[in-house]
């Protein structure tokens, strides 16, 4: 039967493990060794967060359908800050990221990014009721929040550049270590809003509706995807797992926990877009 477990990363570190060991075939090792390391970050709800001590979301549903095909390897999670996830991998402190990665066209030429899983267009999240903010323009002048060396806080970057050149620069732009550090302190008015990406903010506006509210969309269309390394070692595990992902899309999987998760269906591309 398959076992699925997490793990901290200093409880993983103290006892001397490393999950990326050098191997001819990752993918023939992991199951050769019936152990599948994968950094997560589960402070990110509804993809991965802890619910009654347990890691769950859409990623988790998305890997429930996923390991039986590895025939009773188990998974274990390291639950990591993001600003450890993508570092981990290279270190080779695992051997996979199950976590939502933003596929920027950075990423996708420095790892091997997988078959998008989920939409991950920016938006902006306000306090409810407030009635001066209603479209990016609006945020000029005002205290925007995202999370630390994110996709996201790069996407508020760009809107910062062109709102200076527009005569109207933010106040502020204030980064967290986790998103929800910054949902509290919008809040509580310590900043006007937060960049996060749709699926994400619906979430918080779903939960906390006279709290939060989403004020829309902006930038280019872009996805969620899982991440492995970009070495011949780990070719045929992320060949593996982009299988995988593309079989979920195309039975409908994916739209069903899409349904299950984020409230509806997001029906994402079987292969990213090519990087310009």
């Amino acid at each position: 039967m398959k076992r699925i477990a997490s793990m901290t990363a200093g409880l993983l570190l103290s006892t001397g493990l490393t999950a990326g060991s050098v191997h001819a075939d990752l993918l023939e090792s992991i199951k050769a060794d019936g152990v599948f390391t994968v950094g997560t970050e589960a402070r990110y709800a509804p993809h991965e967060f802890i619910e009654d001590g347990e890691i769950v979301g859409y990623s988790a549903d998305l890997m429930e359908y996923i390991m039986p095909e590895l025939n009773g390897v188990e998974l274990i999670r390291m639950d990591l800050p993001w600003q450890g996830i993508l570092p981990g991998l290279e270190r080779n402190r695992f051997d996979y990221v199950v976590t939502s990665v933003t596929a920027t066209p950075e990423r996708i030429q420095r790892y091997h990014l997988s078959a998008p899983i989920a939409d991950a267009t920016m938006a902006i999240l306000k306090r409810a009721g407030e009635e001066e903010i209603s479209s990016p323009e609006d945020i000029g002048g005002k205290v925007a929040a995202a999370q630390a060396g994110s996709a996201q806080l790069q996407a508020l970057e760009l809107l910062a550049a062109g709102l200076e050149e527009a005569g109207t620069p933010l106040a502020d732009i204030r980064t967290y270590t986790g998103v929800d550090e910054a949902y509290a302190d919008l809040g509580t008015g310590r900043v006007d809003v937060v960049i996060n990406s749709l699926p994400n903010l619906l979430e918080a506006e779903r939960t906390r509706p006279d709290v939060f509210e989403v004020v829309g969309t902006f930038g280019e269309p872009v996805y969620f995807s899982w991440a492995g390394r970009r070495d011949d070692e780990s070719a045929s595990l992320n060949a593996f797992m982009d299988e995988q992902i593309q079989r979920l899309n195309e039975d409908g999987t994916l739209n069903e926990l899409q349904e299950k998760w984020f409230g509806a269906p997001m029906n994402v591309p079987l292969e990213l877009p090519a990087a310009e």
